[in-house]
């Protein structure tokens, strides 16, 4: 495990820095997440980054497809959003672990 450091907080994270406790995470700190990998949130990502959120509350198994049907963004507005591997870093962003689709 390791540690890191956002908005003044100290979080556990695995090797690829995604959050172990997912209640740890606030807004701001997908602020300063999105920027290690150069991303500039807009309320739209916020939208995405919710629903991310509260499917894996719900126990949800996250897909591309699925979230692409989420009527929040398709599939391309997702690779838009989050370029370079949407779901991979839009859950790291969301502070959720690393969904097991992902590579």
């Amino acid at each position: 495990m390791n540690i890191k450091q956002y908005v003044g907080k100290s979080v556990q994270v695995t090797e690829e820095g995604y959050l172990i406790n997912s209640e740890d995470w606030t807004k701001e700190m997908a602020v300063e997440i999105a920027k290690t990998v150069n991303i500039e949130l807009t309320p739209k990502h916020f939208e995405v980054l919710e629903y991310l959120r509260n499917a894996v509350k719900a126990g949800e198994s996250l897909t591309l497809r699925r979230v692409g049907k989420s009527g929040i963004v398709d599939i391309k507005g997702l690779y838009d959003l989050f370029p370079g591997g949407p779901l991979k870093n839009a859950s790291l962003i969301a502070g959720i672990s690393k969904p097991t689709s992902c590579v």
